[in-house]
């Protein structure tokens, strides 16, 4: 291989077959006969990394005509999002908007409005980033993933979809066709916050938190962070002790503390280990005030 390949970053210098399957079921067939295949909706990650010659798949297969895997659906005390649904639909569906104003945080986060009307929020699940805030969001609330594959059809907990940085527990020819999202109730608060070098740089570390409140006490918890383990990490050990107690100021702190105690960060070029744990005490501290209303009731 040539410097230049590994350099120019315009070239894709290896051959692949290029397919364009109208059902799920083709698609998963197709996945399955090719094990060197990779699917492809808006190849906002894909492609770039075909390009540095990172992934070399010898077939792609693109999910773009396949309908079923396309397009948000309110379904009463839950949302449908199809996998290959493109961030911006996401972001600017009304549903989401209304219903699930947490995953629209996360969502509107995601790169630029350009990267938005490419990618899809199936991609930014599936590329299994720990920094990827839409999967973020899923997880914080606790929606399952539909998977799609030759022995039929199955739903795994978003939290459990995680298998590693850039790794899944999808096995051959299977396609994760969307997502089932629980609808919060009218006494759940939530908030969505993420630091980054730069306003379109990926998430050095974010926080997703949702608390369910009565007269001013948790009775239920999801915190939730990223970029800061090897898949995006909920802290049951800080959601239990939250359960039942009274939020204040006090409450906050020890919290907060707990956060950034339970946290498992690596030291990158995006930040220190020590920078994130530090980050996380003060993002826990806000993103719970928010949530728990003590500066007044936030929805995302």
């Amino acid at each position: 291989m040539s410097a230049i390949n590994r350099q120019n970053t315009h070239i894709i210098p290896v051959d692949f077959q290029y397919h364009q399957p109208e059902t799920v079921g083709e698609a998963v067939k197709l996945l399955e006969a090719h094990p060197d295949a990779k699917p492809i909706a808006g190849g906002t990650d894909l492609v770039p990394k075909m390009k540095q010659r990172l992934l070399e798949p010898g077939h792609l297969v693109n999910l773009k005509r396949i309908r079923e895997l396309q397009g948000v659906e309110d379904r009463g005390g839950e949302v449908y999002i199809g996998a290959a649904t493109k961030l911006r639909a996401v972001e600017r569906s009304e549903t989401v908007q209304r219903r699930l104003p947490l995953l629209y945080s996360c969502v509107r986060s995601i790169g630029s409005v350009q990267i938005r009307n490419m990618g899809t929020l199936g991609g930014n699940v599936c590329n299994a980033s720990p920094a990827a805030d839409g999967a973020l969001g899923l997880v914080a609330l606790d929606a399952t993933v539909q998977v799609a594959g030759p022995g039929g059809t199955r739903t795994v907990k978003a939290g459990d979809f995680f298998a590693g940085p850039g790794k899944t527990v999808l096995g051959r020819g299977e396609l994760v066709t969307g997502f089932t999202v629980p609808v919060p109730g009218p006494d759940v608060g939530t908030c969505f916050i993420s630091v980054g070098r730069t306003a379109l740089d990926i998430s050095t570390i974010s926080i997703a938190v949702a608390l369910r409140m009565k007269g001013g006490a948790v009775q239920e918890a999801r915190v939730a962070l990223g970029s800061v383990a090897p898949t995006p990490l909920r802290l049951p050990e800080v959601e239990n002790w939250l359960k039942g107690r009274e939020l204040d100021e006090a409450t906050v702190r020890e919290a907060a503390g707990m956060v950034s105690g339970g946290i498992k960060p690596i030291t990158d070029i995006r930040g220190t280990a020590e920078y994130r744990r530090e980050a996380a005490r003060g993002m826990a501290m806000e993103a719970l005030t928010r949530a728990g209303g003590l500066e007044g009731r936030s929805q995302g």
